[in-house]
């Protein structure tokens, strides 16, 4: 795991030196919006097709789907309390329930279980980001920015929904899987090229989206919140279910280190977009994310692997 996490640590620096040195003149947050905009629209929903057309999918699916709700919604009401408690301003809550209750499963879940427990577990990341996490993102998520904002931006949910290609790459191959419908072999290779590009992206475009000059010390109880959150309780919620739904044995580290996951990036351009403290936000994913460097080895050593 110490292993892995270094070399992938190497990559996420690789990013944020990018941001910052701006090689061949291109600017860190241009060369992040383009290679996202290749991940998210093209190559990723190659890689969800890839996968989950030919993954085992059953009832184990369905009790993923619901742990990792589980791990967000009681993530999203620990912020709550705790920044009522303390008072904060409103685009400050909005921007800490955020950053603490939605996980970087993809973007960095998806590199550290593949790498770590192969590539069958893959699956596992893409479920519990795309039956869970990202539709709760998109509904409820995107309402408490609404609620908690400063920008009136109103659109359905059907509307942000069709704007989510690796949702629908993920509902075509859960059809064509269920159908037992049989990936031809130049479609899968195909697939396959497209895929094998995602990790090293997703891990570059994860160290361009640090921020190191919006941490701060009087941003430090809210960052404290995100970290309590994502790094503690929600691996230690999602663990305590999956006793109660009885969950394969085999299954259970690598949805709980899903669980386990920093604060996911997309959430910079949902503070942007509705008026949250996007400084905050960005702080709670720099923090969260560094310290997952130390923590997830640490719930690998307590999992049963």
């Amino acid at each position: 795991m110490l292993n892995i996490l270094f070399s992938m640590m190497v990559i996420i620096a690789c990013g944020a030196l990018w941001r910052y040195l701006a090689p061949g003149g291109v600017d860190g947050d241009k060369a992040r919006q383009v290679i996202t905009g290749l991940v998210y629209n093209l190559l990723l929903p190659a890689l969800i097709l890839s996968i989950l057309w030919q993954a085992p999918l059953g009832l184990s699916s369905i009790k993923i789907s619901v742990l990792a709700a589980l791990g967000i919604l009681v993530g999203l009401l620990f912020a709550w309390l705790v920044c009522r408690g303390c008072r904060m301003p409103r685009p400050v809550i909005g921007a800490v329930m955020l950053a603490a209750a939605f996980p970087n499963a993809n973007y960095l879940g998806l590199p550290v279980l593949t790498s770590v427990f192969g590539e069958w577990s893959a699956s596992i990341a893409i479920q519990y980001d795309l039956f869970a996490s990202t539709p709760l993102l998109f509904t409820l998520g995107i309402l408490l920015a609404q609620q908690f904002g400063q920008v009136e931006t109103r659109e359905s949910i059907g509307h942000r929904l069709l704007h989510i290609p690796p949702l629908w790459a993920a509902l075509l191959a859960v059809v064509l899987n269920l159908s037992g419908v049989p990936v031809p072999a130049l479609l899968q290779n195909t697939l396959s090229l497209l895929g094998e590009s995602v990790i090293p992206l997703m891990l570059l475009v994860l160290g361009m989206s640090l921020r190191w000059e919006v941490l701060r010390w009087q941003r430090l109880p809210s960052v404290l919140v995100v970290v309590t959150s994502q790094l503690i309780i929600m691996p230690l919620v999602v663990w305590a279910g999956a006793g109660v739904l009885n969950l394969d044995a085999r299954l259970l580290a690598p949805v709980v280190l899903e669980a386990a996951m920093p604060s996911m990036v997309i959430g910079v351009v949902i503070c942007d977009r509705y008026g949250l403290d996007t400084t905050v936000y960005a702080a709670a994913v720099t923090v969260s994310t560094l310290l997952s460097l130390l923590s997830l080895p640490l719930w690998y050593g307590w999992l049963p692997v």
